[in-house]
């Protein structure tokens, strides 16, 4: 597991299917660098949501591509466009996800989940990462 410079903590996938920059698994154990800023059951159930809605999109899309590059000569390419489509869903199930797990539980806390694009460690290849940052709380009481 690496740290993003961004964020407090970055969640890099662990499975064994990366589609379009979506891996199709999140490492559920607790990192150290969040104790006592997010309960470990919060953060476990989180990533266990996410990891559900990717192994629901990321595995079919998967198929769709097999599928459609075996085809791909045959139909120009045309083929290759459902995976794509699917893979645009599978990133706005997953926005939605983290959407709803930032309104129930961590927006309360001063935290909030997004899904950032990174350049790969020894690739040119890009992959979709969940970032956890600390949000900026805006001053209610300012001085005149």
């Amino acid at each position: 597991q690496r740290y993003g410079s961004s964020g407090i903590n970055a969640e890099y996938g662990t499975g064994n299917i990366t589609i379009f920059g979506l891996c199709n698994k999140y490492n559920t154990s607790f990192p150290p660098r969040l104790t006592a800023k997010v309960a470990p059951e919060e953060f476990t159930e989180t990533i266990n949501k996410i990891n559900k809605e990717l192994r629901k999109n990321v595995d079919f899309t998967w198929k769709a591509l097999l599928l459609g590059c075996l085809c791909c000569c045959c139909s120009c390419g045309i083929t290759l466009i459902p995976p794509c489509i699917l893979n645009n869903k599978a990133k706005r199930q997953l926005k939605k996800v983290l959407d709803w797990e930032n309104t129930r539980v961590y927006n309360k806390i001063g935290m909030n989940w997004v899904l950032r694009r990174y350049q790969c460690e020894r690739s040119p290849m890009m992959e979709y990462v969940l970032v956890l940052e600390k949000v900026r709380q805006k001053q209610i009481l300012t001085t005149d």
